[in-house]
């Protein structure tokens, strides 16, 4: 059946939208699709929408507290084992502070320093402690040597130097060869001593960051 769209649109512009009674069927059906149309529409925009986005907002809030969850989940298994390496490594750090003296052991250790040359027949030229450097926890003592001897000699020194009991190393090592044979060493040797009390307290209160005077009003 053959629809006359002319005759639709003259039933539309003739229509008394004030008066529904009076409405033909092509009115009635432009109003039903309009209901049909907008209602859905503004319902979506007005309502759904929002719900829409709560709904991701919630799941991926949902997400983030799994995620949470799991790491929280592996922590506590490992609780014991993270507490088993804490125990291990004060363990270490004590054994590794006790080998760095106190201050008023310092003067024994350098006289252990002095005999491991003599004991291997160096003589020293130079033997000169520096100013200490004050780290974290410990100070850092340099001490500039000179020795004179053969290269054997002074392989077992710094082999003795070493095995002492506590931490010293051999830095800035220069060898030079004289006219008798024998090497001359140039060195710093830096040794370690942690600190008092008091003087790590003035550590943390000179590292501690200064506050600032507040502003006059």
């Amino acid at each position: 059946m053959a629809v006359n769209l002319n005759a639709i649109v003259e039933e539309i512009k003739a229509t008394n939208w004030q008066d529904a009674g009076t409405w033909h069927a092509a009115p009635k059906a432009l109003v039903l699709l309009a209901v049909l149309i907008v209602i859905p529409v503004a319902g979506y925009f007005l309502d759904t929408a929002g719900q829409i986005e709560t709904l991701e907002a919630g799941q991926a809030e949902e997400t983030r507290l799994k995620d949470q969850y799991l790491v929280k989940k592996r922590q506590a298994i490992n609780l014991d084992l993270h507490r088993q390496q804490l125990r291990e490594i004060n363990v270490q750090f004590g054994a590794l502070l006790r080998q760095l003296p106190d201050k008023s052991q310092m003067d024994a250790l350098l006289v252990d320093i002095n005999q491991a040359g003599l004991g291997r027949g160096l003589q020293f030229e130079l033997f000169r402690p520096g100013a200490d450097t004050v780290r974290e926890f410990y100070a850092e003592l340099p001490i500039s040597v000179k020795v004179v001897g053969t290269y054997h000699d002074m392989g077992a020194f710094a082999s003795d130097i070493g095995q002492l009991s506590r931490i010293v190393t051999l830095n800035d090592v220069s060898i030079t060869t004289q006219k008798d044979g024998n090497l001359t060493m140039d060195a710093t040797a830096r040794t370690f001593r942690y600190l008092s009390d008091d003087e790590a307290n003035a550590q943390r209160k000179a590292a501690a960051p200064k506050a600032k005077p507040a502003a006059k009003k």
